[in-house]
């Protein structure tokens, strides 16, 4: 069997299984089984498929049609320009994230700290991008803070890195210029109606509060002050029907300059704020 062939029935058997996008995931991980670069596979297609190949195929179009996301197939995620190693123990990276970051960097920051970390997308991005910044990373997680941790390696910021297990704020010490954090932000009832990639696959801590959505919003706007250093900011990642609930809360919180900025698909997605003035 050639790999066009192999190719082709792999993306008809995604198809059926009702994965999106089913010619993209064959070609990408054809492109693993093989060890071969993804832009290289309409090369390769002519040509017989070899039978270890053909195997180590089979076993990734088999995950691939239960619905195990193809980051975990193959082991990473892109994000910002970087690829990012990623696992079932840490929430995928995603391209609306990518908005945070955008806010973050379009003012200066010595410091940031990054609630509820997972891969360490955010923190390293971060870090990588502001080359004289420090940062620290946390999360509940302990599997989670390793993948940040080697994450951090990975991309040569770990001098400048520190990953703590904490619960939210709890082994926080110190201030910073800057606050970032994607949390869980979808409420109990909607995890049913949540693509099975996310739903059976990512950890549910990462997805949900087991709640209304907005816990997490109300711990960074009673917490969050006293991490921040006077008019520094806080940025963090909202569900696209939450902006006018998570405005209102860290308005409630006292907090300035709350605005609501939306993501490359037109969708609501991040939510900045600045510090409340310091009180005698």
């Amino acid at each position: 069997m050639t790999a066009a062939q192999a190719m082709a029935a792999a993306t008809a058997r995604l198809r059926a299984a009702g994965v999106p996008d089913p010619a993209r995931d064959a070609r990408l991980l054809l492109a693993h089984a093989a060890q071969v670069d993804a832009t290289r596979v309409t090369l390769i297609a002519p040509e017989d498929i070899a039978p270890e190949i053909a195997e180590r195929y089979e076993a990734l179009i088999s995950l691939r049609a239960v619905r195990v996301p193809v980051s975990h197939l193959i082991g990473e995620r892109a994000f910002y320009g970087r690829r990012f190693k990623v696992s079932s123990d840490v929430l995928d990276p995603r391209p609306e994230t990518e908005t945070l970051i955008e806010a973050a960097l379009a003012e200066p920051f010595a410091s940031v700290l990054d609630i509820g970390t997972g891969s360490g997308c955010i923190l390293v991005t971060l870090l990588a991008e502001r080359t004289m910044a420090v940062g620290t990373g946390t999360d509940l997680s302990e599997a989670a803070c390793l993948q940040a941790s080697a994450n951090a390696v990975l991309h040569d910021v770990d001098p400048r890195a520190e990953v703590i297990q904490s619960d939210w704020f709890g082994a926080v010490q110190g201030s910073y210029d800057l606050i970032v954090s994607n949390p869980p932000y979808l409420a109990a009832e909607e995890m049913d109606d949540v693509a099975p990639e996310l739903r059976d696959h990512e950890p549910r801590m990462a997805l949900t509060d087991e709640a209304d959505g907005l816990t997490a919003y109300r711990v960074l706007a009673a917490m969050g002050p006293a991490h921040l250093a006077a008019g520094g900011r806080l940025i963090c990642e909202i569900g696209w029907t939450q902006a006018a609930d998570v405005v209102e809360i860290f308005y409630a919180a006292g907090w300035q300059d709350v605005v609501c900025l939306p993501d490359m698909d037109g969708r609501d997605r991040v939510i900045c704020a600045r510090t409340p003035p310091r009180t005698a």
